[in-house]
């Protein structure tokens, strides 16, 4: 192979794909269409749960979520259900999943989406 071929292979071999930011958001936003309320038929990102993605330079991930009542059965396993699947998702190296309460989650929160699935139009 002659050094010319030898350098373009080099390159080529180091030549790296990385997803930008947004598509990196799109993947958790489609991590988190995964996982559901288990009284509520619809995912938690259709629902309205999911308040504030934060997707920081070095793959950390911030999420603001909220429940539906703060009596939700899963309180205790959702949030924790929810970080599992971010960490999941390539070019994240970490989640921290905040649960808060304000503003406090109402049918309104949903999307068209989901209150068409239950039948609320």
């Amino acid at each position: 192979m002659s050094d010319e071929n030898q350098n373009t292979a080099s390159t080529e071999t180091l030549e790296t794909t990385t997803a930008s930011p947004a598509d990196t958001e799109n993947e958790i936003v489609e991590a988190l269409k995964t996982v559901f309320d288990p009284e509520i038929p619809v995912n938690i990102y259709e629902l309205g749960l999911i308040y504030d993605i934060d997707l920081q330079e070095a793959g950390a991930v911030h999420v603001k979520m909220t429940l539906t009542s703060p009596a939700c059965p899963v309180a205790g396993s959702l949030p924790g259900e929810v970080k599992k699947k971010i960490e999941e998702v390539s070019g994240v190296t970490s989640a921290d999943v905040e649960l808060v309460w304000d503003p406090v989650w109402n049918p309104s929160m949903m999307s068209e989406a989901a209150r068409l699935q239950l039948g609320m139009f």
